[in-house]
């Protein structure tokens, strides 16, 4: 049996998630064409270590209340991340937006992401979106967050694709749940197969 949970992280714990960001930059690589900079950073400036790209991303720990920074854990091992905004960091009539998402490779294939996504979704009830990239080399994410998504709101689902500001197209997903649970509650847990 494969236990999957998610916590939210705080100042003490944010290091988790800043040691797998690396990975996921490294992931999205493929898919959108990035390179590192001459420093061997996943950023377009001269950002010199890793250090000083986790200043950057530290906003997330700045705006509890706002920003939701969930460590997914399987068997109390890190096994990815989640990170929700609300307002005013999400599109006009959105209350939720899934930031970044990320399960290592390790752990793919297995329902773990899916447990996972659910369980964040479980904490916020409201209107939802969230985005990824629309190419042929993303179909993996596009059909994961198809299927995910299709399950858990048949009733709401709606997917598109949109313009954005920052980058070019996206494929939307976007939903309403209903449940209603504490975001206080710091762990939640749910028991999977492994497959």
């Amino acid at each position: 049996m494969v236990k999957v949970s998610i916590s939210l992280t705080d100042r003490d714990t944010k290091f988790i998630i800043n040691n797998l960001y690396p990975l996921y930059l490294h992931d999205l690589s493929e898919i959108w064409g990035w390179k590192p900079n001459i420093y061997g950073v996943f950023e377009s400036d001269d950002t010199l270590t890793l250090q000083e790209q986790n200043k950057v991303f530290d906003i997330w720990w700045e705006k509890p209340s706002v920003l939701f920074p969930y460590l997914v854990l399987v068997n109390d091992i890190p096994a990815g991340f989640a990170l929700v905004a609300t307002p005013p960091h999400t599109s006009p009539g959105i209350e939720f937006y899934m930031n970044e998402f990320f399960i290592l490779r390790s752990f793919r294939g297995q329902g773990i992401a899916e447990a996972a996504a659910i369980q964040v979704f479980n904490l916020h009830a409201g209107t939802w979106e969230l985005q990824t990239n629309p190419g042929e080399g993303n179909k993996r994410a596009q059909a994961f967050w198809r299927k995910t998504v299709g399950r858990y709101a048949p009733d709401t689902y709606r997917e598109e694709l949109i313009e954005t500001e920052d980058n070019g197209k996206m494929m939307a997903f976007r939903f309403e749940n209903k449940l209603s649970t504490s975001i206080t509650n710091r762990n939640v847990h749910a028991t999977e197969r492994n497959s």
